[in-house]
Formats: structure tokens, C-alpha cells, sequence
């Protein structure tokens, strides 16, 4: 039976994570997200098939998820930013010898160290692969708790039925906010389908290889394509946003995550201005809904990006868009976290000072 409990964001991930059948973690502390490194070490302690690894360091970390995965586990680390880099010549890896894994990135701010507050400045170290390589990562993009779980859970799911690592990218916001949600029964990890690809001693049959290492330029290649047809079919098949008040907008607000959670409450008292407004919230950043987007277009001519961030995503919204309509883009970068109040002012005053009348495109900056 499903039960309804009060967490915090990142106990929630752990938990889900548990319930979503992980085997295997291994993580190493980063502000954040310590709170669901903490939880793991608890809760995978419960089970005596489980393992939980503090490890030496981020690149550890990924290296040992490496070989859990090789041997058939459902495999997770997490990290916030910085140690998310470090953990990328791991994900090219497992990207290149279709393994999969979870990786939870806590975004905090950055460049460099930084601080520990919450930004949406990883967008592009995500949604581009991140590391070295013709690669992408699956990306899913949770807007609250809930998501947090059911997101999770999805996480697992897309890798082990891809064979690719997958990203479940929050921030600092959603990792230390505490609101009810709706847990799953645990999965049952007997009725998962098997892999035939993984590393479990030959026993009597042909031994297998697991590789990323192509000397030959024309098989390096062939790989390369394959690895393309497979995100092309994972475009087609998972791409998932929230439509959110569009039916009659003449103004959509493209924002994810905690920045999508603070434009609901601006778009909600505009509407009660009678400002015609509404929101496109993607859901998977990679595969990107560059679809609906571009349907939009048919009747909006402006699209505002919001971001926690000097502005990655508009990026992928201008693409989608295909210069059919106008682009404008307000952020708030290095941990600085506006008001519903602060994103109404300017979504109100662009809405009229365009009155959508053919004005330029623009950047606009804080």
C-alpha cells in the first residue's frame, strides 16, 4: 500500500531510490545533497544484499558504480556540482559501454567552488553529455517532492531499458525542502527482466566483453551511430513537459525545476490581472520537448525563459522554436533565488511593453 509521509527532498530521493530496487551506492560528501548521502547509508544497511560505499572521492565514486553496473546491479551515485564534474570521464564511460547507472546531481552555484546555495547552472553539463565524447545522458528535471519520487523511480527505469546513465538533475532548493509525499510499494527486483549483457562469471557459457575501446576507426564510428540511434529512439519515446494555463496565453513561460515552481505562483497572479500568460515546463531536459514548443508557435509569437542561471536552456528553446517567434530570457544566477513577486513585475511588463506586437528579440538580465 502506498503511504503518505512529510521528508525532505533528498531523504525522498534515497527513499525512492530503496523502493526503486537500488543495489549499489557509492557517494562521497558534497553541500548539498549530504543529507541523501547520510540517508543511503542507513537505509541500504537494512538490506543484507544491499551495498552502501562512503567512497575516497567523487572519481571513486563513479569508477566503483562502473563495475556495480557491469555485474548487474541497479547502481546510483550522487553529487552537487563540482563533484559532478569530476564524476564525468565515469559517465563517458558508462555512456560508451551502455551501462546503466543513476547519477543525482544537487546543483549548487558555481563556476569553481562557488557557494552552497541552489542554481540551475549545470544545464549544459547535463543536457550536453558533460564529458568527453559524441554521447548524451537521459535528463529528468523534478519540479517537487512528488517528482522527486516518481522521477526517481523513472530514473531507474530508462536505464536499465536503454543501458544508459541517467541524470536526475534537482538543486539545492528541492534537495533541502520538506513537503508530503506519496511513496511506492518497493519494487520487486526478481520480476525486473534480465540483462544478458552483464558480467556474472561464464559458467559453462561464452564469456562476454563490455568495452568502450574501438582502435578501429570504422567500428569506433559504427558504435558512434549506434549510440545515435538510441537517443533518437529515446527522443521519440520518453520526452515528457507539463502544459500549464496555454489554452488562451499569448505569452508562454518557459522555466524546470525550483525556477518552474516560483513562475506557477507569478503566472497565478497575473492571471488574476487578466495578463494572458502561461507556462511550457519540460520534464526531460535530454530528450528536450522541442516539439510542443515549436507547435506553440502556431499561435504565440513570444517565449519567456526563466532560469536560475545567465541563461543555458534558452538555448534549446531558441533551437525548438526555430526563429518562429521571439525569445526573451530573465535569470538569476549564483544562488540568488527570486519571489513570485519579482518574476510577475517583469513577465507583466514585458507582456505589455510587447503587447506581442513585433518587437526583437532580447536578453534581458538582472
Amino acid at each position: 500500500m502506498s503511504e503518505k509521509v512529510l521528508m525532505r527532498g533528498n531523504h525522498v530521493i534515497g527513499e525512492a531510490a530503496i523502493r526503486a530496487g537500488c543495489q549499489f551506492y557509492a557517494g562521497y560528501p558534497i553541500t548539498p545533497q549530504n543529507e541523501l548521502t547520510e540517508y543511503m547509508a542507513a537505509a541500504m544497511a537494512a538490506y543484507p544484499d544491499r551495498v552502501f560505499i562512503q567512497a575516497e572521492s567523487e572519481l571513486a565514486a563513479i569508477n566503483m558504480v562502473i563495475g556495480a553496473a557491469m555485474a548487474g546491479a541497479r547502481a546510483m551515485t550522487s553529487s552537487s556540482s563540482p563533484g559532478i564534474s569530476l564524476k564525468q570521464e565515469g559517465i563517458s564511460y558508462l555512456a560508451g559501454q551502455e551501462l546503466p547507472a543513476v547519477i543525482v546531481n544537487v546543483m549548487r552555484g558555481g563556476p569553481g567552488l562557488g557557494n552552497i546555495a541552489p542554481t540551475q547552472g549545470d544545464y549544459f553539463q547535463a543536457t550536453r553529455g558533460g564529458g568527453h565524447g559524441d554521447y548524451r545522458t537521459v535528463v529528468l528535471a523534478p519540479a517537487s517532492g512528488q517528482e522527486l519520487v516518481d522521477l526517481t523511480l523513472k530514473a531507474f527505469e530508462y536505464a536499465d531499458h536503454y543501458r544508459t546513465p541517467v541524470i536526475l538533475l534537482a538543486d539545492g532548493m528541492m534537495g533541502q525542502m520538506m513537503e508530503p509525499v506519496v511513496l511506492p510499494p518497493p519494487v520487486d527486483l526478481s520480476q525486473l527482466p534480465s540483462r544478458p549483457n552483464i558480467l556474472d562469471g561464464a559458467k559453462g557459457r561464452p564469456a562476454r566483453l563490455i568495452k568502450s575501446l574501438y582502435l578501429d576507426p570504422p567500428m569506433m564510428e559504427e558504435h558512434n551511430w549506434k549510440l545515435y540511434r538510441k537517443y533518437q529512439q529515446i527522443a521519440r519515446e520518453i520526452t515528457q513537459w507539463e502544459e500549464f494555463m496555454v489554452e488562451d496565453a499569448r505569452l508562454i513561460v518557459v522555466a524546470y525545476g525550483t525556477c518552474a515552481r516560483i513562475a506557477k505562483g507569478a503566472i497565478r497572479r497575473l492571471r488574476e490581472m487578466d495578463v494572458k500568460v502561461g507556462m511550457l515546463r519540460p520534464i526531460t531536459l535530454f530528450p528536450f520537448p522541442s516539439k510542443p514548443l515549436r507547435e506553440l508557435t502556431l499561435k504565440i509569437k513570444d517565449f519567456l525563459v526563466l532560469e536560475l542561471s545567465t541563461g543555458q536552456m534558452v538555448e534549446d528553446v531558441k533551437l525548438a522554436i526555430e526563429g518562429r517567434a521571439r525569445t526573451h530570457f530573465y535569470g538569476r544566477p549564483g544562488g540568488v533565488v527570486p519571489t513570485p513577486d519579482e518574476f510577475a513585475k517583469y513577465i507583466n511588463m514585458l507582456y505589455h511593453r510587447q503587447e506581442l506586437d513585433g518587437g526583437e528579440n532580447e536578453q534581458s538580465y538582472i
